[in-house]
Protein backbone atom coordinates (compact mmCIF):
# COMPACT_ATOMS: atom_id res chain seq x y z
CA UNK A 1 0.00 0.00 0.00
CA UNK A 2 1.32 3.43 -0.82
CA UNK A 3 1.91 5.48 2.46
CA UNK A 4 1.42 8.19 0.90
CA UNK A 5 -2.27 7.27 0.49
CA UNK A 6 -2.39 5.94 3.91
CA UNK A 7 -1.21 9.07 5.41
CA UNK A 8 -3.68 10.98 3.50
CA UNK A 9 -6.57 8.85 4.56
CA UNK A 10 -5.70 8.46 8.46
CA UNK A 11 -5.12 11.99 8.96
CA UNK A 12 -8.28 13.57 6.56
CA UNK A 13 -10.64 11.80 9.28
CA UNK A 14 -14.14 13.93 8.78
CA UNK A 15 -17.74 13.28 10.21
CA UNK A 16 -18.56 11.37 6.83
CA UNK A 17 -16.42 8.43 8.02
CA UNK A 18 -19.08 8.02 10.74
CA UNK A 19 -21.65 7.80 8.35
CA UNK A 20 -22.77 4.51 7.28
CA UNK A 21 -21.27 3.01 10.50
CA UNK A 22 -24.33 1.46 12.21
CA UNK A 23 -25.59 0.28 8.54
CA UNK A 24 -24.81 -3.61 9.39
CA UNK A 25 -25.85 -5.44 6.49
CA UNK A 26 -29.13 -8.09 7.16
CA UNK A 27 -27.69 -10.26 4.69
CA UNK A 28 -24.57 -12.80 5.48
CA UNK A 29 -21.58 -11.30 3.77
CA UNK A 30 -20.28 -13.47 0.45
CA UNK A 31 -17.51 -12.94 -2.02
CA UNK A 32 -19.14 -13.68 -5.73
CA UNK A 33 -17.92 -17.31 -7.06
CA UNK A 34 -15.11 -16.90 -9.39
CA UNK A 35 -12.69 -19.51 -10.55
CA UNK A 36 -8.87 -20.21 -10.76
CA UNK A 37 -6.77 -21.84 -13.33
CA UNK A 38 -3.30 -22.24 -13.55
CA UNK A 39 -1.74 -21.97 -17.86
CA UNK A 40 0.66 -24.40 -18.79
CA UNK A 41 3.40 -21.58 -18.21
CA UNK A 42 2.39 -20.85 -14.92
CA UNK A 43 0.42 -18.35 -14.86
CA UNK A 44 -2.33 -17.41 -12.50
CA UNK A 45 -5.40 -16.43 -13.98
CA UNK A 46 -8.76 -16.14 -11.55
CA UNK A 47 -12.04 -14.89 -13.09
CA UNK A 48 -15.03 -13.73 -11.17
CA UNK A 49 -18.35 -13.01 -13.16
CA UNK A 50 -20.13 -9.93 -12.33
CA UNK A 51 -23.69 -8.87 -14.61
CA UNK A 52 -25.56 -5.93 -14.86
CA UNK A 53 -22.52 -3.10 -15.16
CA UNK A 54 -21.33 -3.73 -18.85
CA UNK A 55 -17.48 -3.29 -17.69
CA UNK A 56 -14.47 -5.63 -17.52
CA UNK A 57 -11.64 -4.92 -15.18
CA UNK A 58 -8.60 -6.25 -14.81
CA UNK A 59 -6.04 -6.53 -11.55
CA UNK A 60 -2.40 -8.10 -12.49
CA UNK A 61 -0.03 -8.86 -9.60
CA UNK A 62 4.01 -9.45 -10.48
CA UNK A 63 5.53 -10.62 -7.25
CA UNK A 64 8.11 -7.86 -7.20
CA UNK A 65 7.43 -5.07 -5.40
CA UNK A 66 9.34 -2.22 -3.29
CA UNK A 67 11.65 -5.36 -1.02
CA UNK A 68 12.98 -6.66 -4.48
CA UNK A 69 14.79 -3.60 -5.04
CA UNK A 70 18.57 -4.01 -5.10
CA UNK A 71 20.24 -1.72 -2.18
CA UNK A 72 21.01 1.43 -3.23
CA UNK A 73 18.78 1.39 -5.97
CA UNK A 74 15.09 1.51 -4.18
CA UNK A 75 12.70 2.95 -6.65
CA UNK A 76 13.50 0.58 -9.06
CA UNK A 77 10.76 -1.16 -8.92
CA UNK A 78 8.36 1.75 -9.29
CA UNK A 79 10.22 3.13 -11.65
CA UNK A 80 9.21 -0.30 -14.09
CA UNK A 81 6.26 -0.25 -13.24
CA UNK A 82 6.08 3.53 -14.21
CA UNK A 83 7.52 2.90 -17.49
CA UNK A 84 5.47 -0.14 -18.66
CA UNK A 85 3.07 1.97 -20.99
CA UNK A 86 5.81 4.64 -22.35
CA UNK A 87 6.52 2.56 -25.54
CA UNK A 88 6.53 -1.06 -26.64
CA UNK A 89 7.23 -3.33 -29.58
CA UNK A 90 4.15 -1.94 -31.42
CA UNK A 91 3.37 1.31 -29.71
CA UNK A 92 4.80 4.30 -28.42
CA UNK A 93 3.85 6.18 -25.01
CA UNK A 94 1.76 8.28 -27.01
CA UNK A 95 0.23 5.52 -29.66
CA UNK A 96 -0.46 3.66 -26.25
CA UNK A 97 -2.67 6.50 -24.74
CA UNK A 98 -4.36 7.10 -27.61
CA UNK A 99 -5.76 3.48 -27.95
CA UNK A 100 -6.54 3.04 -24.33
CA UNK A 101 -8.46 6.69 -24.69
CA UNK A 102 -10.08 5.39 -28.00
CA UNK A 103 -12.10 2.59 -25.90
CA UNK A 104 -12.82 4.94 -22.85
CA UNK A 105 -10.89 2.87 -20.39
CA UNK A 106 -7.78 3.19 -18.09
CA UNK A 107 -4.58 1.39 -17.27
CA UNK A 108 -2.47 2.04 -14.91
CA UNK A 109 0.65 0.43 -12.50
CA UNK A 110 2.26 1.22 -9.35
CA UNK A 111 4.79 -0.67 -6.79
CA UNK A 112 3.49 -1.24 -3.60
CA UNK A 113 6.05 -3.04 -0.68
CA UNK A 114 5.36 -6.53 -1.36
CA UNK A 115 4.44 -6.25 -5.37
CA UNK A 116 3.61 -4.49 -8.29
CA UNK A 117 0.05 -3.89 -9.64
CA UNK A 118 -1.17 -3.57 -12.87
CA UNK A 119 -4.84 -2.59 -13.43
CA UNK A 120 -7.45 -2.12 -16.43
CA UNK A 121 -11.02 -1.18 -16.82
CA UNK A 122 -12.62 -1.04 -19.97
CA UNK A 123 -16.41 -1.97 -21.52
CA UNK A 124 -17.35 -5.29 -22.10
CA UNK A 125 -17.60 -4.83 -25.83
CA UNK A 126 -13.88 -3.70 -25.74
CA UNK A 127 -12.64 -7.09 -23.84
CA UNK A 128 -10.86 -8.09 -26.64
CA UNK A 129 -8.91 -4.77 -27.47
CA UNK A 130 -9.07 -3.95 -23.63
CA UNK A 131 -7.12 -7.33 -23.28
CA UNK A 132 -4.61 -6.86 -25.98
CA UNK A 133 -3.52 -3.47 -24.67
CA UNK A 134 -3.10 -4.81 -21.22
CA UNK A 135 -0.89 -7.59 -22.21
CA UNK A 136 0.55 -5.35 -24.53
CA UNK A 137 2.10 -3.10 -21.77
CA UNK A 138 2.93 -5.97 -19.66
CA UNK A 139 4.74 -8.68 -22.09
CA UNK A 140 6.33 -5.89 -24.60
CA UNK A 141 7.34 -2.95 -23.21
CA UNK A 142 10.30 -1.44 -24.28
CA UNK A 143 11.74 0.74 -21.84
CA UNK A 144 13.06 3.70 -25.00
CA UNK A 145 16.02 5.51 -23.43
CA UNK A 146 14.00 8.83 -23.72
CA UNK A 147 11.14 7.78 -21.76
CA UNK A 148 13.67 6.17 -18.49
CA UNK A 149 15.72 9.57 -18.62
CA UNK A 150 12.70 11.58 -18.43
CA UNK A 151 10.73 9.85 -16.31
CA UNK A 152 13.66 9.53 -13.66
CA UNK A 153 14.39 13.47 -13.90
CA UNK A 154 11.13 14.19 -12.79
CA UNK A 155 11.17 11.62 -10.45
CA UNK A 156 14.30 13.16 -8.51
CA UNK A 157 12.43 16.74 -8.73
CA UNK A 158 9.52 14.99 -6.98
CA UNK A 159 11.35 13.27 -4.28
CA UNK A 160 13.00 16.45 -3.15
CA UNK A 161 9.68 18.33 -3.77
CA UNK A 162 7.83 15.77 -1.20
CA UNK A 163 9.77 16.78 1.46
CA UNK A 164 8.27 20.24 1.55
CA UNK A 165 5.36 18.74 3.05
CA UNK A 166 5.55 16.29 6.33
CA UNK A 167 1.82 14.99 5.68
CA UNK A 168 3.66 13.23 2.79
CA UNK A 169 6.88 11.84 3.61
CA UNK A 170 5.99 11.30 7.78
CA UNK A 171 5.49 7.50 6.70
CA UNK A 172 8.51 7.73 4.62
CA UNK A 173 11.11 8.86 8.17
CA UNK A 174 8.57 6.56 10.27
CA UNK A 175 8.92 3.17 8.59
CA UNK A 176 12.44 3.83 7.73
CA UNK A 177 13.43 4.97 11.32
CA UNK A 178 11.48 1.80 12.11
CA UNK A 179 12.65 -0.50 10.35
CA UNK A 180 16.54 0.49 10.32
CA UNK A 181 16.25 1.59 6.56
CA UNK A 182 16.26 -2.14 5.52
CA UNK A 183 13.36 -4.34 4.77
CA UNK A 184 9.99 -2.40 4.53
CA UNK A 185 12.10 0.67 5.69
CA UNK A 186 13.33 1.66 2.10
CA UNK A 187 11.70 3.82 0.19
CA UNK A 188 9.38 2.74 -2.21
CA UNK A 189 9.53 5.10 -4.68
CA UNK A 190 12.96 5.93 -4.04
CA UNK A 191 14.53 8.95 -3.06
CA UNK A 192 16.75 11.40 -4.44
CA UNK A 193 19.59 9.48 -3.91
CA UNK A 194 18.77 6.67 -5.13
CA UNK A 195 16.69 7.63 -8.43
CA UNK A 196 20.23 8.82 -9.38
CA UNK A 197 21.82 5.50 -9.58
CA UNK A 198 19.22 3.89 -11.69
CA UNK A 199 20.01 2.75 -14.87
CA UNK A 200 17.88 1.52 -17.73
CA UNK A 201 19.86 -1.85 -18.21
CA UNK A 202 18.93 -2.07 -14.31
CA UNK A 203 15.58 -1.82 -15.15
CA UNK A 204 15.51 -3.86 -17.90
CA UNK A 205 16.90 -6.47 -15.80
CA UNK A 206 14.44 -6.03 -13.21
CA UNK A 207 11.96 -6.56 -15.57
CA UNK A 208 13.41 -9.63 -17.20
CA UNK A 209 13.77 -11.39 -13.63
CA UNK A 210 11.08 -10.64 -12.31
CA UNK A 211 8.20 -10.45 -15.05
CA UNK A 212 7.57 -13.78 -15.86
CA UNK A 213 3.85 -15.84 -16.08
CA UNK A 214 4.87 -17.90 -13.09
CA UNK A 215 5.48 -14.84 -11.13
CA UNK A 216 2.26 -13.20 -12.11
CA UNK A 217 -1.27 -13.12 -11.06
CA UNK A 218 -4.26 -12.03 -13.53
CA UNK A 219 -7.99 -11.14 -12.20
CA UNK A 220 -10.82 -10.23 -14.24
CA UNK A 221 -13.99 -9.33 -12.63
CA UNK A 222 -17.31 -8.21 -14.57
CA UNK A 223 -19.33 -8.23 -17.76
CA UNK A 224 -18.11 -11.50 -19.49
CA UNK A 225 -18.26 -15.32 -19.84
CA UNK A 226 -16.40 -17.53 -17.61
CA UNK A 227 -15.17 -20.14 -20.40
CA UNK A 228 -15.19 -17.33 -23.09
CA UNK A 229 -12.60 -15.30 -21.53
CA UNK A 230 -10.27 -17.93 -20.36
CA UNK A 231 -10.02 -19.02 -24.17
CA UNK A 232 -9.37 -15.18 -24.86
CA UNK A 233 -6.51 -15.11 -22.23
CA UNK A 234 -4.75 -18.42 -23.06
CA UNK A 235 -4.76 -16.95 -26.51
CA UNK A 236 -3.24 -13.98 -25.48
CA UNK A 237 -1.34 -14.78 -22.85
CA UNK A 238 -0.23 -18.77 -23.38
CA UNK A 239 2.56 -18.06 -25.66
CA UNK A 240 4.50 -16.11 -22.60
CA UNK A 241 7.16 -17.47 -21.50
CA UNK A 242 9.80 -16.78 -18.58
CA UNK A 243 11.43 -19.05 -16.11
CA UNK A 244 10.05 -18.52 -12.48
CA UNK A 245 11.37 -16.11 -10.45
CA UNK A 246 13.07 -16.50 -6.89
CA UNK A 247 10.81 -16.08 -4.34
CA UNK A 248 11.82 -12.72 -2.63
CA UNK A 249 13.71 -12.78 0.61
CA UNK A 250 11.86 -10.04 2.79
CA UNK A 251 14.64 -9.32 6.14
CA UNK A 252 11.67 -9.48 8.71
CA UNK A 253 11.80 -7.30 11.60
CA UNK A 254 10.91 -7.98 14.88
CA UNK A 255 9.35 -5.31 17.11
CA UNK A 256 11.78 -2.98 18.25
CA UNK A 257 12.83 -2.78 22.57
CA UNK A 258 13.01 0.10 24.51
CA UNK A 259 12.32 3.80 23.29
CA UNK A 260 13.72 5.87 20.41
CA UNK A 261 13.35 9.09 18.73
CA UNK A 262 14.11 10.63 15.37
CA UNK A 263 13.55 14.31 14.96
CA UNK A 264 13.49 15.46 11.46
CA UNK A 265 14.35 18.94 11.51
CA UNK A 266 12.03 21.91 9.49
CA UNK A 267 13.10 25.22 10.51
CA UNK A 268 10.44 26.53 9.09
CA UNK A 269 7.47 24.13 10.49
CA UNK A 270 4.99 25.65 12.54
CA UNK A 271 3.00 22.25 13.10
CA UNK A 272 4.70 19.26 14.65
CA UNK A 273 3.95 16.05 12.83
CA UNK A 274 4.31 12.80 14.96
CA UNK A 275 4.04 9.10 14.50
CA UNK A 276 4.51 6.79 17.73
CA UNK A 277 4.23 3.25 17.33
CA UNK A 278 6.16 0.06 16.61
CA UNK A 279 6.15 -3.09 14.08
CA UNK A 280 2.92 -4.77 13.76
CA UNK A 281 1.20 -8.10 12.24
CA UNK A 282 1.64 -9.58 8.78
CA UNK A 283 -1.92 -10.05 6.55
CA UNK A 284 -2.22 -13.34 7.42
CA UNK A 285 -1.98 -13.04 10.98
CA UNK A 286 -4.45 -15.20 13.10
CA UNK A 287 -5.38 -12.02 15.37
CA UNK A 288 -5.80 -9.74 12.31
CA UNK A 289 -9.72 -9.02 12.67
CA UNK A 290 -9.59 -8.66 16.66
CA UNK A 291 -6.54 -6.34 15.69
CA UNK A 292 -8.97 -5.08 13.58
CA UNK A 293 -12.21 -4.38 16.23
CA UNK A 294 -9.56 -2.73 18.88
CA UNK A 295 -8.28 -0.67 16.06
CA UNK A 296 -11.63 0.91 15.00
CA UNK A 297 -12.44 2.18 18.96
CA UNK A 298 -8.68 3.37 19.38
CA UNK A 299 -7.96 5.22 16.35
CA UNK A 300 -9.49 3.52 12.85
CA UNK A 301 -12.47 6.10 12.92
CA UNK A 302 -13.48 9.48 13.55
CA UNK A 303 -15.32 8.64 16.96
CA UNK A 304 -12.45 6.42 18.37
CA UNK A 305 -10.48 7.12 21.36
CA UNK A 306 -7.37 9.11 20.33
CA UNK A 307 -9.46 11.16 17.86
CA UNK A 308 -11.91 12.25 20.57
CA UNK A 309 -9.54 12.67 22.96
CA UNK A 310 -7.03 15.08 20.70
CA UNK A 311 -9.54 16.49 18.20
CA UNK A 312 -12.79 16.76 19.80
CA UNK A 313 -12.49 17.07 23.40
CA UNK A 314 -8.88 19.07 23.34
CA UNK A 315 -8.99 20.79 20.01
CA UNK A 316 -4.81 19.97 19.75
CA UNK A 317 -5.34 18.49 15.83
CA UNK A 318 -7.53 18.35 13.09
CA UNK A 319 -7.09 14.64 13.18
CA UNK A 320 -5.21 11.91 14.98
CA UNK A 321 -5.30 8.38 14.30
CA UNK A 322 -3.78 4.92 14.00
CA UNK A 323 -3.51 2.01 11.72
CA UNK A 324 -1.77 -1.60 10.88
CA UNK A 325 -0.33 -2.25 7.69
CA UNK A 326 -0.67 -5.41 6.62
CA UNK A 327 2.34 -7.30 4.59
CA UNK A 328 3.74 -10.57 4.07
CA UNK A 329 5.69 -9.82 6.98
CA UNK A 330 4.85 -7.47 10.29
CA UNK A 331 4.23 -4.04 8.54
CA UNK A 332 4.30 -0.76 10.81
CA UNK A 333 1.61 -0.02 13.79
CA UNK A 334 1.25 3.66 14.21
CA UNK A 335 -0.48 6.96 15.48
CA UNK A 336 -0.85 9.47 13.94
CA UNK A 337 -1.18 12.95 14.31
CA UNK A 338 0.02 16.88 13.93
CA UNK A 339 -0.21 20.04 16.38
CA UNK A 340 1.03 23.85 16.94
CA UNK A 341 4.15 23.62 17.62
CA UNK A 342 3.92 25.29 21.29
CA UNK A 343 1.13 21.85 21.95
CA UNK A 344 3.83 19.28 20.70
CA UNK A 345 4.40 17.36 24.15
CA UNK A 346 0.86 18.23 24.98
CA UNK A 347 -0.44 16.27 21.93
CA UNK A 348 1.73 13.52 22.39
CA UNK A 349 1.47 12.74 26.17
CA UNK A 350 -2.23 12.50 25.34
CA UNK A 351 -1.80 10.37 22.96
CA UNK A 352 0.36 8.05 25.11
CA UNK A 353 -2.32 8.27 27.81
CA UNK A 354 -5.17 7.56 25.35
CA UNK A 355 -2.82 4.12 24.59
CA UNK A 356 -2.51 3.60 28.87
CA UNK A 357 -6.04 3.90 29.03
CA UNK A 358 -6.68 0.76 26.03
CA UNK A 359 -4.71 -0.66 28.70
CA UNK A 360 -5.70 -0.19 31.30
CA UNK A 361 -9.60 -0.02 30.68
CA UNK A 362 -9.64 -2.09 28.05
CA UNK A 363 -12.45 -2.37 25.67
CA UNK A 364 -15.84 -2.86 26.43
CA UNK A 365 -19.04 -4.01 25.47
CA UNK A 366 -20.59 -1.17 24.15
CA UNK A 367 -17.84 0.25 22.37
CA UNK A 368 -17.18 -3.91 20.92
CA UNK A 369 -20.79 -3.07 19.36
CA UNK A 370 -20.16 0.11 18.43
CA UNK A 371 -17.30 -1.14 16.39
CA UNK A 372 -18.66 -4.39 14.85
CA UNK A 373 -21.33 -2.54 13.61
CA UNK A 374 -19.41 0.13 12.12
CA UNK A 375 -17.20 -2.46 10.47
CA UNK A 376 -19.88 -4.16 9.06
CA UNK A 377 -21.26 -1.27 7.38
CA UNK A 378 -18.59 0.19 6.07
CA UNK A 379 -16.76 -2.98 4.35
CA UNK A 380 -19.51 -3.99 1.79
CA UNK A 381 -19.19 -1.02 -0.35
CA UNK A 382 -15.06 -1.73 -0.73
CA UNK A 383 -16.34 -4.88 -2.47
CA UNK A 384 -19.38 -4.07 -4.80
CA UNK A 385 -17.75 -3.10 -7.86
CA UNK A 386 -15.77 -5.36 -10.59
CA UNK A 387 -12.78 -3.27 -9.70
CA UNK A 388 -12.34 -3.74 -6.04
CA UNK A 389 -13.45 -7.51 -6.58
CA UNK A 390 -10.56 -8.15 -9.01
CA UNK A 391 -8.05 -6.77 -6.69
CA UNK A 392 -9.72 -8.36 -3.67
CA UNK A 393 -9.28 -12.08 -5.25
CA UNK A 394 -5.62 -10.72 -6.62
CA UNK A 395 -4.38 -10.01 -3.31
CA UNK A 396 -5.98 -12.62 -1.67
CA UNK A 397 -4.07 -14.88 -3.86
CA UNK A 398 -0.80 -13.82 -3.41
CA UNK A 399 -1.36 -13.31 0.25
CA UNK A 400 -2.19 -17.05 0.56
CA UNK A 401 -5.69 -16.26 1.98
CA UNK A 402 -9.31 -17.49 1.11
CA UNK A 403 -12.99 -16.19 0.29
CA UNK A 404 -13.08 -16.99 4.74
CA UNK A 405 -11.73 -13.44 4.66
CA UNK A 406 -14.72 -12.02 3.30
CA UNK A 407 -17.54 -15.10 3.74
CA UNK A 408 -16.12 -15.32 7.57
CA UNK A 409 -15.84 -11.77 8.24
CA UNK A 410 -19.33 -10.69 10.37
CA UNK A 411 -18.64 -14.21 11.68
CA UNK A 412 -14.85 -13.19 13.05
CA UNK A 413 -15.92 -9.72 14.17
CA UNK A 414 -18.54 -10.70 15.92
CA UNK A 415 -16.49 -13.29 18.03
CA UNK A 416 -14.61 -10.74 19.61
CA UNK A 417 -15.29 -10.74 23.56
CA UNK A 418 -13.87 -7.94 26.28
CA UNK A 419 -11.40 -11.08 26.61
CA UNK A 420 -10.32 -11.63 23.35
CA UNK A 421 -9.65 -7.56 23.20
CA UNK A 422 -8.11 -7.68 26.17
CA UNK A 423 -5.40 -10.27 24.83
CA UNK A 424 -4.77 -8.49 21.85
CA UNK A 425 -4.51 -5.09 23.02
CA UNK A 426 -1.87 -6.76 25.35
CA UNK A 427 0.50 -8.73 22.27
CA UNK A 428 -0.24 -5.87 19.42
CA UNK A 429 -0.47 -2.53 20.82
CA UNK A 430 2.89 -1.84 22.35
CA UNK A 431 3.58 0.39 25.38
CA UNK A 432 6.85 0.55 27.03
CA UNK A 433 9.00 -0.31 23.38
CA UNK A 434 7.98 2.74 21.31
CA UNK A 435 9.45 4.53 17.97
CA UNK A 436 9.08 8.15 17.75
CA UNK A 437 9.29 10.09 14.56
CA UNK A 438 9.05 13.93 14.47
CA UNK A 439 9.12 16.26 12.26
CA UNK A 440 8.92 20.13 13.00
CA UNK A 441 10.89 22.55 14.07
CA UNK A 442 13.92 21.05 16.02
CA UNK A 443 14.78 24.63 17.80
CA UNK A 444 11.60 24.73 19.32
CA UNK A 445 10.57 21.76 20.47
CA UNK A 446 13.80 19.33 20.53
CA UNK A 447 14.59 20.29 24.20
CA UNK A 448 10.88 19.77 25.13
CA UNK A 449 10.41 16.08 23.24
CA UNK A 450 14.37 14.88 24.63
CA UNK A 451 11.79 13.02 27.73
CA UNK A 452 10.58 10.64 25.57
CA UNK A 453 13.22 8.55 24.21
CA UNK A 454 16.67 8.06 26.19
CA UNK A 455 18.16 7.15 22.52
CA UNK A 456 17.47 10.11 19.96
CA UNK A 457 18.48 10.86 16.58
CA UNK A 458 18.17 14.53 14.38
CA UNK A 459 18.20 15.28 10.63
CA UNK A 460 17.42 18.10 8.58
CA UNK A 461 14.65 17.17 6.40
CA UNK A 462 17.07 19.17 3.11
CA UNK A 463 19.43 16.09 3.95
CA UNK A 464 19.04 13.21 0.94
CA UNK A 465 17.26 10.32 2.09
CA UNK A 466 14.37 9.33 4.95
CA UNK A 467 16.80 7.60 7.40
CA UNK A 468 19.58 8.24 9.61
CA UNK A 469 23.47 6.75 8.13
CA UNK A 470 21.86 6.76 4.45
CA UNK A 471 24.18 7.76 2.49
Amino acid sequence: MNREIVMRGVLALTVMSAVGASRAQAQRLQIPAHEKTVLKNGLTVLLLEKHGVPLINVAGIVKAGAVADPTGQEGLAATAADLLRKGTKTRTAQQFAADIDFIGGFFDTSAAEDYTSLSAEFLAKDQGRGLELFADALLHPTFPKEEVEKLLAQSVDEAKGVKDSPRQVMLEYYDGYLYGGKGYGRPTDGDEITLKRIQRDAIVKFYETNYTPANTIIAVAGDFNAEGMKKKIEEIFGGWAGKAAAAEKIEATGPVKGKRLLLVDKPDATQTFFSIGNVGIAANDPDRVAVRVVNTVFGARFTSMLNEALRVESGLTYGASSFFLQWKEPGPFAILSFTKNETTTQAIDMALEVLKKLHTDGVNAAQLASAKSYIKGQFPPSIETSAQLAQLIASHEFYGLNDDEVNQLEARVDAVTPEIAKQVIAKHFPQENLVFVLIGKASEIAPAVKKYAEKQDTRAITAPGYWPGEK
